[in-house]
């Protein structure tokens, strides 16, 4: 089901032009020639997402899980707007985001293949560093949360 997810997933951001880098970074011109196409990609995603999320967490259990895992943090710190900052600006200057860089390297053009290189090396660069302060890096900070409250 997972593989059935992404393809879909993957699927979408391919007809929605999310895996194209020119028409990224003409939706994030707006001071000049602004292509607004996404905007409404973005728009119809969160339209579904708003209608199938509410469906989805009013039955008493996923289809194929004991129950749901739904993030409770909602704060706002210093590492989430450091981290949101370092995403926009990625994407803002290669045009991809993580996943339309893995769907993308299916053209295997060597400017995705840098890409996912240089976003793989932040990811580990990041791990290291959260090591040497003795902290979990982010993804394994979230997924300890995950497990610490599924038990």
């Amino acid at each position: 089901m997972s593989f059935v997810a992404g393809l879909l997933f993957a699927l979408g951001l391919g007809v929605g032009g999310m895996t194209q880098p020119s028409k990224v970074i003409g939706f994030l011109d707006v001071a000049g020639d602004w292509d607004p196409s996404l905007a409404f990609v973005m728009g119809g995603a969160l339209l579904v997402y708003a209608v199938v999320a509410r469906l989805a967490l009013a039955r008493p259990a996923p289809l194929l899980d004991g129950r749901f895992f739904v993030p409770t943090r909602r704060d706002v710190d210093r590492p989430l707007v450091v981290g949101s900052l370092l995403f926009g600006a990625g994407w803002g200057i290669a045009g991809y985001c993580p996943g339309p860089a893995l769907v993308s390297l299916a053209s295997g053009r060597v400017s995705v293949i840098v890409f996912v290189a240089a976003m793989l090396l932040g990811m580990w660069i990041e791990q290291r560093w959260a090591a040497m302060r003795g902290e979990r890096s982010g993804t394994l900070r979230t997924a300890a949360a995950t497990a610490r409250a599924a038990r």
